[in-house]
Order: structure tokens, then sequence, then C-alpha cells
């Protein structure tokens, strides 16, 4: 079985981003304001956007089940309040929760939570509980709310420690995955994605995060950003501050995608970070949608490059399942319980 950690739902129905577009213009009028039930969505509008989508790509690439959660740059914590965020992220879930019902065995349901800046991540809680509740798999968690401006404490701070609790209760992991950037200097996917994995594992260096939760399992997409790179660069700061080796420190808890589109990039990835602590993912259909001319394929075919990259049929097996049944437990048991 192949899974795919990593994707967002980028080809959702017109009437949601319609509703959205509403509920922004109604900050300024709120005259204006949009149903809070949220648009009306039919089942065949859900299956229209997903087979000849999301779907049809996933059949043509060998992918039996993705980690299907809210597209990312839409879940955009720095528009309005807490409200604002509570409510849409409630719609946006509900809609991906749909989806995993419809197609069992292809989406597993994984969700965005209610952040907003400047405000207690205690209150996602319930959020979290709620989405849990009807099956969610994973959470996405934004490590910089404010949309480019990183006006929250590293993740690392007790002031995440509501959430950290609460993912280890529940046994959940989280995707460390930000959102849109309001800030021009910093393109939302070539730049503040990567920049917040590079960010988010340095936090997580500095700090001793895991040895409170040292049953938390936190993902880094789009191949951990500058990280495997600068794996040396890492190294060197870790025994400067007077840590341990990140490998030893951090790799049991911290995991990085695929979401690499070349091959020498997946090829390093794999060369430097140990299979145990790699999961299959492509964020198909996402930020990078077109044809390597080069190659003939999508940039985003990242099962190609992985199956390229000379590994063991032991690590191949790890990193297209076995490391995403370990991490993502809750789809473990789920995909388990459809075998039966």
């Amino acid at each position: 079985m192949i899974i795919d950690v990593h994707g967002h739902y980028t080809t959702a129905p017109a009437p949601l981003g319609r509703w959205r577009d509403a509920q922004v213009a109604g900050l300024a009028d709120p005259t204006g304001r949009p149903d809070p039930a949220g648009p009306v969505i039919s089942d065949d509008e859900i299956r229209e956007s997903l087979e000849t989508q999301q779907l049809r790509q996933m059949d043509d690439r060998g992918i039996d089940v993705t980690v299907f959660s809210p597209r990312a740059s839409f879940m955009a914590h720095h528009v309005g309040d807490y409200e604002t965020s509570s409510t849409w992220a409630r719609i946006c879930n509900d809609l991906c929760h749909r989806v995993a019902e419809l197609y069992p065995r292809r989406f597993a349901f994984g969700a965005m939570l209610p952040q907003s800046p400047g405000v207690d991540p205690a209150t996602v809680v319930s959020e979290l509980e709620r989405v849990v509740d009807l099956g969610a798999v994973a959470v996405n968690i934004n490590p910089d709310p404010s949309g480019g401006h990183w006006t929250s404490p590293p993740l690392t701070d007790r002031h995440w420690y509501p959430v950290w609790e609460k993912l280890v209760e529940l046994d959940v992991p989280a995707m460390v995955h930000v959102s849109t950037s309001c800030n021009p200097a910093f393109h939302t996917t070539g730049a503040h994605y990567l920049n917040a994995d590079t960010t988010a594992f340095m936090q997580l260096l500095q700090g001793e995060l895991f040895t409170d939760f040292p049953e938390l399992r936190l993902v880094i997409p789009h191949g951990g950003g500058a990280v495997p790179y600068h794996w040396g660069r890492f190294r060197g700061l870790a025994q400067a501050l007077g840590k341990p080796e990140p490998e030893e420190a951090l790799l049991g808890n911290v995991f990085f995608d695929t979401c690499v589109y070349h091959q020498p990039g997946i090829d390093l990835l794999l060369d430097v970070i140990p299979h145990s602590s790699v999961l299959f993912a492509s964020e198909m259909i996402g930020a990078v949608r077109g044809v390597d001319p080069r190659t003939g394929h999508h940039f985003d075919d990242t099962r190609r490059y992985v199956e390229n990259a000379g590994l063991s049929a032991e690590s191949l097996a790890a990193i297209e399942e076995g490391n995403a049944r370990r991490v993502y437990r809750r789809l473990n048991a789920r995909l388990t319980a459809q075998d039966r």
C-alpha cells in the first residue's frame, strides 16, 4: 500500500471559495456576512471535484490512500479574529470529513485548527477534540498564525503546551504547516513554506520539547525545507548549544515528508535523514502543478523519485507505508479495520 501523508483539498467545489470571500468581505460590512452554517455543497459536487483531479492522479501514480486536509493557503489564520477562524475551520474540516466518508478507502481525514494571532492556543482544543471524534487522523499546526510576521513564541514555548498535551492524549500527530504569507517579502509557497519548515526544526533543536512530550509526533513537510541540505550546520549548532546530535535528540519525534520535486533533492533527503524518519508524500495537487520538461512527468509525482533512489526493499516499504502506519496510529487502526 502507498500512503501519501500530505494532501490538501485544493480542488474544493466553488461554493466554498465564494463563502470565504463573503466571510472576509463581511469583516468590513457585517450586513453581508454569509450563513455561519457554511455553503451548501452536494455529495455529487464533491465527487466531481475529486474524480477528475486528485483521485485520477492518485490512480495514475499508484497512490492508495491520502491524508487529506483543508487547503493550506486557505487556512489564512491572520484574517479576522478567533471567531472568524473558528467558523472557517469548522466548515473546511467538515468538508474534508465528508470526503473521507465518501471515499473511506482512498482518503483519511486531516484537519486544520482555528488558530488566530495573539490568541491562546488552548482555544483550539475543542475543535481538535471534535475532529478526532469525527475520525481525523492528523491535524495541521501553523507555527505562524500572523501570516509571515512571526509574532508567536517558538513551538517549544509553554504557550503551545495545551496543544501538545491534547495531541499526546489523543495519540494524533501534527504536521507543522504554515498558511498564506501576507508579507510581500515572502512568497507563500516558494519562501514562506520552506522558511517555516527550517524555522520549526531549529526551534525544536534549541528547545527541550520532547523531554516534556516524549510521545509527541511532528511532521515537517516539504522535505524539511533547508534542513537536510544544511544538516552539518544543524549538527554544528547543536554542538555549540550543548545539545545532543539532532538525530539522537529529535528524529524519534520529528519526521520529514518527500514533497521534494526533483530527483537530486529526494536523493539528498534519503542520503542524510534516516529512512525511519521519512514519510512518503506528494502534496498533490498543490503549489507545483506543472510538468517538468526535462522528464516529461509532473514535478509533484514524487513516487517516481523515491522509487528511483536505489533504496532497499525494506526502506522503500517503510517510507511508502510502514512509517506512516507507525506515526499516524489512528490511520493504521482504520486501515487495519478495513482489511479485516
